[in-house]
């Protein structure tokens, strides 16, 4: 009788603990990427139908670090390739997050604050490596993506190159609702503070590198940590590299110092994945406005947010009004989509209704050409001269 008790108390407790890794990440998953409930959003028949003939391309989103099938519909978050292909999405970056902090505080964060990826590779039993070692947790994610090609290479282009590009694009053409997609890493943090990582993680198909997220690190100081420090010896050294390598420099959630060091030391054109304008919407999550003229001047990209703190107004109307400031201050060719996205945001629309947001740029009068540029047309440009070939 005792052994039976036994046996039947394990596999209560094998129960239990097989439910609490199986729930815990989709729970932790549906209270922080939310979308708001709402009626369908406007869209009439004109915006419908160039919504349709647009590429369109995001410069950020973190889904890879959730868990998800992201080949199935999801009733939670704000992307998967289902709904990418509803939103006819030609080209998404996805971004690999491997430190962040409890909550989103834009304001200051301790470099020594608990590190929340570490629970979630834990509890989603990735491998013991990357418990530990915030490269190892880059790859694991990388091999994520693999896998899913591999599953469904008719829904989903690992995007390295530019013949890459043109592949997607060429296959697109003839009909295939097919997603490209581009790696790259919400900060440097996953370097592990060794150079020697940007050629593995490159090797791992990573193409665009952020140099912070929340924290500073070895390269320099956060737009929320607390040196506000410029780049270190070490960040310049790393910027030479990923250069040297081809890899596209990200300075979203970078100190402003950062910015300045980035733009001073190189002529190469930088992107600000996921961001507002501050002029629109002060805050501390924006940056000056004089230093995104500086990389739009220098070539370089700014996606445009779609969450409140990013745009004040997370409506598509608001984020049309965002994108409107960010193209009279920067100019047509430098404002792209940066919806970030599946990054523990709060958003009004998800990936398959992006149509809302033609419609909204169409309302506010701006014109077709312009609609096509910073919907995706910039970004494909931009991959096109900088991607190695």
């Amino acid at each position: 009788m005792r052994n039976w008790r036994l046996s039947a108390a394990l596999a209560v407790l094998a129960s239990a603990v097989g439910a609490f890794y199986w729930l815990a990440p989709a729970i932790v998953d549906s209270r922080l990427n939310l979308v708001k409930p709402h009626a369908p959003w406007p869209a009439d028949a004109a915006a419908r139908a160039l919504h349709r003939q647009l590429v369109v391309a995001d410069l950020h989103a973190d889904s890879l670090l959730w868990g998800r099938d992201l080949l199935r519909r999801n009733a939670r978050g704000q992307v998967d390739f289902p709904r990418l292909r509803e939103g006819n999405v030609a080209l998404q970056v996805l971004d690999a997050v491997t430190r962040s902090p409890r909550g989103q505080n834009y304001r200051r964060n301790s470099r020594d604050a608990p590190d929340n990826i570490r629970l979630q590779a834990m509890v989603q039993l990735w491998p013991l490596a990357s418990w530990d070692s915030l490269a190892e947790r880059a790859l694991f994610m990388a091999a994520r993506l693999d896998e899913l090609a591999e599953r469904a290479p008719q829904a989903v282009l690992r995007v390295h190159n530019r013949a890459d590009l043109e592949d997607l694009l060429d296959r697109r053409e003839q009909g295939e609702e097919l997603t490209g997609v581009v790696l790259g890493t919400e900060g440097s943090h996953a370097l592990d503070g060794k150079l020697e990582n940007i050629a593995r993680l490159r090797e791992a198909g990573y193409r665009i590198m952020g140099l912070q997220h929340f924290f500073d690190n070895e390269l320099g100081g956060s737009l929320h940590g607390e040196s506000r420090a410029g780049l270190s010896d070490f960040g310049r050294r790393a910027v030479a590299e990923m250069q040297r390598q081809g890899i596209i420099v990200d300075v979203a959630h970078s100190a402003p110092a950062v910015v300045e060091d980035v733009l001073a030391m190189t002529k190469a054109p930088v992107i600000l994945s996921h961001t507002g304008v501050h002029g629109h919407c002060p805050g501390p999550r924006n940056i000056p406005d004089a230093l995104l003229k500086r990389i739009a001047d220098g070539g370089g990209l700014v996606g445009i947010g779609f969450w409140q703190e990013a745009v004040c107004d997370d409506s598509p109307a608001g984020i049309a009004g965002a994108i409107e400031a960010a193209v009279k201050l920067l100019g047509p060719r430098a404002v792209a989509l940066g919806s970030d996205f599946d990054g523990a945001v709060t958003t009004s629309l998800d990936s398959s209704e992006l149509v809302a947001l033609t419609a909204a740029l169409q309302a506010r009068g701006m014109d077709e050409q312009t609609i096509a540029a910073v919907m995706g047309g910039n970004q494909v440009r931009f991959l096109r001269e900088h991607l190695p070939p």
